[in-house]
């Protein structure tokens, strides 16, 4: 799946609090912030709001262009704006993967205190070790997210294929909003751990980098905000699911049976890999459904009765009900904060 189809996608209401975090303590106006990337700040004060990638995006660019720090006032310096594309324009002349980790493990130590991932390689595994340096401030959690998610999904980009994570691991005990983490690393999970790292196949190390210069300029047109609210899940279970069961959910969702076919898996095994990536059949169906309703609420030319059929309800009442189940508010109450915003 690539970027261009994946617009369909949300972020859950916690990262867009946790994202606001450093420039609400250093006095910047958050309702600003939102209104400036066409997010309702009302629209927020239900718990379970969620709002699509692109608008994400559009507040993660925000933040850093007003406040001129990419790390978000969550650090323990400032990382001005231009860090992470002056890093991305040194590591493209890299042969392999390994090379673009340790250039920019050096590029990195450049500054003080350092903010980084470092790379260890023992056996048949590599990890990428979180290493922040100094006195910050980041109760969420989302600086240090979005660290891993970065290093991650750019290395990935730059190799052309997602790098299959083994494990991620979390020196802090598991937060409250730790389900989340489910659907961002596809990969067993484990919190209090001694360290915050990701573990992968040592393989990937090897792996040559396929992007060229003038690629990596259009791709740092959007990123690393498209890195953090738009998941590569191109190679993952789930994500081959998405691309099975298609956009059109008015029309029957293929059966579990049909889909392990098409995968070329048994059902027993399909069943063991979705519990490896810590989601279910039924899970992803759900979430594939909410998604795509909220995608058209995005939309005003459509009206909300023939949104519920788009994605699969055959009353308009169950689809009110499903969908004020998952994102606490009603179809028409999403739309009226969206259409403030």
């Amino acid at each position: 799946m690539d970027n261009s189809s994946m617009s369909d996608l949300t972020v859950s209401r916690h990262f867009v609090e946790a994202a606001l975090g450093g420039a609400r303590r250093k006095g910047f106006d958050t309702r600003q912030l939102l209104a400036e990337a066409g997010i309702h700040p009302d629209f927020l004060e239900s718990n379970m709001a969620r709002v699509g990638s692109d608008s994400f995006s559009r507040l993660m660019q925000t933040i850093w262009t007003c406040m001129d720090d990419e790390f978000m006032g969550l650090g323990p310096r400032r990382a001005r704006a231009g860090t992470f594309a002056t890093m991305c324009e040194l590591v493209i002349g890299c042969p392999t993967l390994d090379a673009v980790f340790r250039k920019a493990f050096r590029f990195s130590r450049l500054f003080e205190p350092m903010v980084t991932m470092e790379l260890h390689g023992a056996g048949d595994q590599a990890r990428l070790d979180l290493v922040v340096e100094g006195d910050y401030e980041d109760p969420d959690y989302y600086l240090r997210e979005s660290m891993l998610v970065i290093w991650h999904r750019l290395g990935s980009w730059l190799i052309g294929q997602p790098v299959e994570l083994l494990k991620a691991e979390f020196n802090y005990p598991r937060p409250p909003h730790g389900d989340e983490y489910r659907h961002i690393f596809h990969c067993p999970l484990a919190f209090e751990a001694g360290h915050t790292a990701l573990t992968f196949d040592i393989r990937y190390l090897s792996a040559p980098v396929i992007r060229d210069l003038p690629e990596m300029k259009q791709f740092l047109n959007t990123s690393p905000a498209d890195l953090l609210s738009r998941p590569d899940e191109s190679n993952t279970w789930t994500g081959r699911i998405r691309g099975l069961i298609g956009r059109d959910l008015s029309r029957p969702m293929p059966d579990f049976d049909h889909i392990a076919a098409e995968l070329h898996t048994s059902p027993q095994t399909l069943r063991r890999r979705l519990k490896q990536e810590n989601t279910s059949f039924q899970e992803i169906k759900d979430l594939l459904r909410r998604d795509m309703a909220i995608y058209y609420l995005e939309r005003p030319e459509l009206a909300i009765n023939d949104i519920a059929f788009r994605v699969g309800f055959t009353e308009p009442s169950t689809f009110h009900r499903a969908f004020k189940k998952w994102t606490g508010v009603t179809p028409g109450a999403w739309r009226e904060g969206e259409r403030a915003g």
